[in-house]
């Protein structure tokens, strides 16, 4: 049996974390032994994890707080890690990968969910590149910028899909939702999912309701998730006029009925990977209008899944937006498409088999012979879920 070791900072809800509860979740446990290691607090989601498997946090108590390298060592010699699995870039990514190389770890692998700012891997991180056997893009996009912009090598790139649990995630009834949270059974409604942080774009959704309302005066918006702008983000909705009909929901537990109130999922990100809501909107049969950065189009197909929209263009995002509320038949047919696709490429079941795979070639590599390396294939190469 091999235990890993995934690595990260917290674990708030939010896209990624949602994720790695998923993937921890959906591991073989005939064959993996999956541990988390918070560096800071282990968030709701961690504490949601470690009623099941062991969580260790708060590990490190300032960015430059240098104890982080033994107490990490120390972990991993004592749980005695098979692969260390960091999530995401920053500190994580760093500490994660120098400890499993000094603790004689046999497999580090790099999982990242974001291109660019504010998730960029950095000169330091670029250091270790030939101690990590791995760097996983969660599209192909995605991976493309990982060897493009990152300058990891091609051969360590590889591209495992996001997943959802579509049997979560998929269509039913809206109406109890919606006399729940006070919404009107027919009112056009639009949500985005993500959370509270200045990448997000929230500005855009919110200036885009009240453009919509005045063509659509029934309409709602819901906006789920948290963070230290909502504040400010409920004024701006007030000060536009739409903090009647915008509902605040912050970080929820029943997002997938929530989805199904929704007619349209809006992103407005200004740069993305690929989005786990996407994907979640989609299985639930809801299309989406979206922001066209990173691997967006790789799930948003114009016309098919939902309509893209140039970045920040809000213009562009409101016609497509009032389009689709103005059409439910073409809004049911793209959501049909949607949940089709899902199920085809996205699912949570193809998602784990692309990590179990990977982690047991990687690990069989690592602690085969010499001889025996020369009678298996010299190289691993990029694979897909």
């Amino acid at each position: 049996m091999l235990r890993i070791l995934f690595v990260t900072t917290s674990m708030p809800v939010g896209g990624a974390e949602t994720l790695l509860v998923n993937l921890v979740r959906g591991l073989d446990a005939n064959r993996f032994a999956p541990e988390i290691a918070c560096l800071k607090e282990p968030g709701p989601l961690g504490e949601l994890l470690a009623k099941d498997f062991p969580v260790h946090s708060n590990l490190l108590s300032s960015k430059f707080d240098l104890r982080i390298l033994p107490r990490l060592c120390k972990l991993l010699r004592k749980q005695k890690i098979d692969a260390v699995i960091t999530v995401g870039a920053g500190d994580k990514m760093f500490w994660g990968r120098l400890a499993a190389r000094l603790a004689g770890v046999p497999v580090v692998i790099s999982a990242l969910h974001s291109t660019g700012w504010p998730d960029s891997v950095g000169r330091l991180n670029r250091l270790l590149t030939r101690w990590t056997d791995a760097f996983i893009g969660v599209a192909d996009a995605h991976a493309e910028h990982l060897i493009a912009w990152e300058g990891f090598p091609r051969e360590k790139v590889h591209t495992i899909f996001n997943g959802v649990d579509t049997a979560i995630f998929a269509p039913g009834d809206r109406e109890a939702k919606r006399r729940e949270l006070g919404l009107p059974v027919n009112a056009p409604v639009v949500g985005i999912l993500a959370a509270l942080r200045p990448e997000k774009n929230h500005e855009l959704f919110l200036d885009g309701a009240k453009q919509i309302q005045r063509q659509l005066p029934d309409a709602h918006f819901l906006v789920v998730g948290d963070g230290l702008r909502r504040e400010s983000l409920e004024k701006r909705a007030d000060e536009l006029g739409i903090a009647a009909v915008t509902h605040f929901l912050g970080s929820r537990s029943d997002v997938p009925e929530l989805l199904r109130t929704l007619d349209v999922l809006a992103l407005t990100s200004h740069n993305e990977a690929s989005p786990v809501s996407i994907l979640e909107a989609l299985s639930s049969q809801i299309p989406v209008v979206a922001a066209e950065v990173g691997s967006v189009p790789e799930t948003v197909l114009p016309g098919v899944t939902g309509q893209l929209f140039p970045a920040g263009d809000l213009d562009s995002y409101v016609s497509h937006t009032v389009e689709l509320l103005r059409n439910p038949a073409l809004c049911a047919e793209m959501g049909s498409k949607g949940r089709r696709r899902v199920l085809e490429q996205w699912s949570l079941e193809a998602m784990v088999q692309g990590y179990e795979s990977l982690l047991k070639r990687l690990h069989a590599t690592a602690t085969c012979s010499p001889l025996d390396i020369t009678k298996t294939p010299s190289t691993i190469t990029p694979h897909r879920a």
